[in-house]
């Protein structure tokens, strides 16, 4: 009889592991998305060998995962490109023009526009922002009236006990730290927490107490609160963010995390925090690319030191090229060039606006020291968040978005992800880039001003002046330095059409069909 049981009980074991068990879904990855502020293509190492400052973290970022040679800001200056890269969609087609500072808004995301935090808190991400937010607020004065008026005026007449109806944790961040525009230079130098200023400014900053130097001039005379140190700004973000991610590790180990790590780094004016200063042979910008690099070096042990690093994607980028005083100044004073190898800076419509440094690490998934010269666009971060975490996107969202995800895996089928990529400049001025071809919609940079005394040393020869835009192979021509308009009029037929009809049908991304 016990012969009998134990050989009834071993047949049913084997039948039992005979039987299939449905595979349980992974664990979907926790994501961080560091951003950097006007950071050049050739301010960081892994892509530019001249560098005369170091950033052996970002260079580990590049060695543990995939470095992308050709990826765009969605647009040359912060606020459009802030928005683009929340939304998945171009912020020309709102449209809004230029950039926000002290009470400037209302939000530019509608409060029923799917974000990226919302699109993954609806997937169960505890969704958190620490640092600059620049995408527009709204303030209210004492009697309830949204305030209009700009600079100091508008920022004397906030009333503290008022919540800000628009701020990131109604746009799909369960909570935020941070600013509402440049935290180095604005009208308004106060932080934010959830939808409320808990510490208002009181006076006037002295800049007198402030370093001098050629990095120090865009610092607006704006208020600030008591404690807000200009010096220290990148630091409180990254303790917060530290904060964030070790509370979160303590209360909800099991559930996935999206950190937007939105940095003031290496936006004018360079004070980097003293134990940074005086720091590299670049002078104070170097100081504060320094400082930025170290952040990220710092993030990245946090990560480490709590065991979530194997199951967290991080990105890095920058929300457009570099500034045009520190490349004047880097360029003369230290032979640092941080648009390298490229033409033109921050606000250009030339490749050293917009072409900027894109990591992404993801141990396990993206292969160590790969390399990707795919043409990506920040838009393209919702849809491939979207398909990380299995999710499908409505066809009223990330209309310029599209899905990254097997060329980070490194499928051998991934082919050409964008059939073709929209680019703006802070006036809106268009342009459009498809394989090689690249038009400019209009005459010369969309920006900035060559015949201005500070940049006429870098203008180039208009060797087409009598065309209306600009037409260039950045296979053969990567500097931009030949406009071949006249010479090839039918791609300038062709690349026109293309950007007028995406113009009228509001939308790069093909529309989705939900299965």
């Amino acid at each position: 009889m016990k012969y009998l049981s134990k050989l009834i009980t071993a047949l049913l074991l084997a039948l039992l592991a005979a039987v299939p068990v449905a595979a349980q879904p992974a664990a979907k990855p926790n994501i961080v998305f560091i951003l950097a502020d006007d950071l050049g293509y050739g301010d960081v190492g892994c892509y530019n060998a001249e560098a005369k400052v170091a950033t052996p973290n970002l260079d580990r970022l590049a060695r543990e995962g995939m470095r992308f040679t050709d990826a765009h800001s969605p647009s040359t200056v912060c606020t459009p490109s802030r928005y683009s890269l929340l939304t998945g969609r171009m912020a020309f087609r709102i449209p809004y023009r230029s950039v926000f500072e002290g009470v400037g808004g209302p939000c530019l995301i509608k409060e029923d526009q799917l974000t990226l935090p919302q699109l993954l808190r609806n997937q169960g991400y505890t969704t958190a922002m620490v640092g600059k937010w620049h995408v527009g607020l709204s303030f209210f004065d004492k009697d309830g009236q949204r305030i209009t008026k700009g600079g100091i005026e508008g920022v004397r007449q906030i009333d503290y006990s008022r919540a800000i109806p628009d701020s990131p944790i109604h746009r799909g961040f369960d909570s935020f730290f941070g600013t509402a525009c440049c935290p180095g230079t604005d009208y308004l130098y106060a932080f934010i927490e959830g939808d409320r200023i808990p510490v208002p400014p009181t006076q006037i900053l002295d800049k007198s107490k402030l370093p001098k130097h050629p990095y120090a001039n865009d610092n607006r005379a704006g208020m600030t609160a008591p404690g807000y140190d200009l010096e220290d700004v990148d630091m409180v973000f990254l303790k917060k963010s530290q904060v964030f991610l070790e509370q979160h590790k303590k209360t909800n180990p099991k559930k996935p995390f999206f950190l937007f790590h939105s940095m003031n780094a290496v936006h004018l004016p360079s004070f980097a925090a003293k134990q940074f200063q005086s720091s590299t042979k670049a002078g104070p910008h170097g100081d504060f690319i320094h400082e930025l690099d170290e952040i990220v070096g710092e993030l990245m042990k946090t990560l480490k030191r709590l065991g979530v690093d194997k199951n967290t994607v991080v990105m890095f980028s920058s929300d457009n090229g570099p500034e045009t005083a520190s490349i004047v100044h880097m360029r003369t004073d230290y032979g640092h060039d941080g648009a390298r190898p490229w033409r033109g800076v921050k606000r250009d419509q030339w490749e050293g606006g917009h072409r900027v440094p894109f990591l992404v690490r993801w141990p396990g998934k993206i292969a160590p020291s790969s390399k990707s010269d795919q043409t990506v666009c920040l838009t393209d971060v919702m849809a491939t968040c979207a398909a990380i975490t299995g999710t499908a996107l409505p066809d009223n969202s990330a209309q310029d978005s599209f899905d990254l995800l097997p060329v980070l895996l490194g499928k051998k089928d991934a082919g050409q992800v964008r059939p073709y990529t929209l680019h703006q400049t802070i006036s809106l001025a268009l342009a459009i880039r498809k394989g090689p071809w690249k038009y400019l919609d209009h005459k010369g940079s969309g920006g900035n001003n060559y015949d201005n005394p500070e940049l006429k040393r870098f203008a180039l020869p208009d060797t087409a002046p009598e065309a209306p835009g600009q037409l260039y192979n950045l296979e053969t021509d990567p500097g931009e330095t030949t406009n071949l308009y006249f010479k090839h009029p039918e791609i300038v037929k062709e690349l026109k059409a293309l950007l007028e009809s995406s113009k009228a049908e509001g939308r790069s991304a093909s529309k989705r069909v939900r299965p």
